[in-house]
């Protein structure tokens, strides 16, 4: 057996935490597990638990992807009241190497290992092999990460916190709607609208600024009220999020040139299905004046594997140097 294995994976988020398992080099991940983080106090009282619960021996290494800024061994989540030390996590769980990234640079890892079953297709063109690739993703907050490929083949993942950049309007509606927003919160992120509270956000200012009667609804009520076509409101908030979500796709593909194409993650395009508006989003994708020609060009598609970053995890223990 492999010295790096088993392996201990993770994919930790501001809602979900979840693992897997791998026994050696090649080996298929077992005992994929999905638990809510407000189960447990701590980061490494939920892998305790995940251990305890799957028994038998204990992994020799381990590498979990975490969604907030991974800038040295005190780690503070975004959207979560967790925190903890990397080192202190190490020895909690007895392992030879802990490896801390950030969850879309995990999920960029996995890329490479998607086939099409894996994806959604939304819009036309063709990948440059080679090229580089971008990533975003709208879940509980709204992850960015690249891929880029060396000529030798090899993989590297960008980490950075992309979701904080500054959202810009594509129109005077989405003008006046960030204006409402900059009152409420001072600046508005991608993060602001891009994300579970962000539909709520959408949803709130829709409200405010088109005359809508304002409910107490959550996330989850915005999407199948959406997806039902109930509520003007929740469609008109629905709508608005594809269309920032293609607006900030294509301000990133044309920052990292990536030609490879772009890839949506997160748990929120997949569970909106029909109701999210494909062709609203590849159209302020491909806005961008004189480089619409450029981004035609480009695919984009939706992930719309289960765990696809658990897979990176493992990917990065063999090529991230740390």
């Amino acid at each position: 057996m492999s010295e790096s294995y088993p392996r201990l994976l993770g994919d930790i988020g501001g809602t979900n935490a979840r693992w897997a398992w791998q026994s050696a080099p090649g080996a298929p991940l077992q005992d994929i597990s999905v638990m809510g983080c407000e189960a447990s106090a701590s980061l490494y009282e939920a892998a305790a638990s995940y251990l305890a619960a799957r028994g038998g021996e204990a992994p020799r290494t381990a590498c979990i992807g975490v969604a907030t800024a991974v800038t040295g061994d005190d780690i503070g989540f975004t959207n979560s009241p967790w925190s903890f030390s990397i080192a202190a996590l190490k020895q909690a769980l007895g392992v030879e190497r802990c490896l801390v990234i950030n969850d879309f640079t995990a999920l960029a890892m996995s890329l490479p290992t998607l086939g099409a079953s894996d994806l959604q297709a939304i819009g036309g063109g063709q990948a440059v092999r080679g090229a580089p690739i971008a990533l975003l993703g709208p879940g509980t907050g709204l992850g960015v990460s690249g891929l880029l490929t060396s000529p030798t083949g090899a993989c590297s993942a960008l980490s950075g916190e992309g979701g904080h950049v500054t959202l810009a309007p594509a129109n005077e509606l989405e003008s006046e709607l960030l204006r409402c927003l900059r009152a409420r919160h001072g600046h508005v992120s991608a993060e602001r609208v891009l994300s579970g509270f962000g539909l709520v956000n959408l949803y709130q200012a829709s409200c405010d600024l088109l005359g809508y009667t304002l409910r107490d609804l959550e996330a989850a009520d915005i999407t199948q009220a959406a997806i039902a076509q109930t509520d003007s409101a929740c469609q008109q908030a629905v709508s608005l999020f594809a269309s920032f979500l293609g607006n900030v796709a294509g301000n990133l593909a044309l920052t990292l040139g990536a030609r490879g194409g772009v890839y949506i993650g997160g748990g929120i395009v997949p569970r909106l299905g029909q109701a999210f508006d494909a062709a609203l989003f590849r159209q302020r994708f491909e806005e961008k004046g004189r480089f619409e020609a450029y981004l035609q060009a480009i695919p984009t598609w939706v992930i719309t594997a289960a765990t696809p970053a658990l897979l990176g995890a493992s990917r990065a223990l063999d090529e991230v140097q740390a």
